[in-house]
């Protein structure tokens, strides 16, 4: 996808327009080639997660919907772990610490694998925490 997106450059503006009607099915909105290749490149890649990823779009479009009807968003049920990609940042003694939610369900801190965000909050303070509450995933002691 990287390759096909940094073609873009390459592309002369009919080709541009064509697979903008393509993706688009109308005429691109302006004429800035920025801005047309941005979008393209953003549709493909829309595209392409679609294909690997239909239980997040499906469970995605559900939450859309559900807030546009209740103007509201359900709480996430208590172990719910964050999509694969996501980056939790936490400030803990003046040092931001960041862990990225892996697809396997492991979480990556400092170039390093991990099972749990448990562990990973251990690591960083020394002390027994949950993961969750220490990442405010959801509030500590409770359920």
């Amino acid at each position: 996808m990287a390759a096909r997106i940094a073609g873009l450059s390459a592309w002369t503006w009919p080709q541009l327009t064509q697979e903008w009607r393509r993706l688009y099915g109308t005429d691109p909105l302006v004429i800035n080639r920025r801005f047309v290749e941005k979008r393209i490149a953003y549709r493909w890649q829309e595209l392409e997660y679609e294909k690997t990823h239909p239980g997040v779009i499906a469970r995605n479009q559900r939450r859309i919907d559900e807030l546009i009807a209740t103007g509201q968003l359900k709480r996430q049920p208590v172990g719910a772990v964050p999509i694969a990609g996501t980056e939790l940042i936490r400030i803990y003694d003046g040092i931001e610490h960041r862990v990225l939610v892996r697809s396997d369900g492991e979480f990556e801190y400092a170039g390093k694998r991990y099972p749990s965000l448990s562990m990973v909050a251990r690591i960083i303070t020394g002390t027994r925490w949950s993961g969750p509450a220490f990442f405010g995933l959801r509030k500590a002691g409770g359920r």
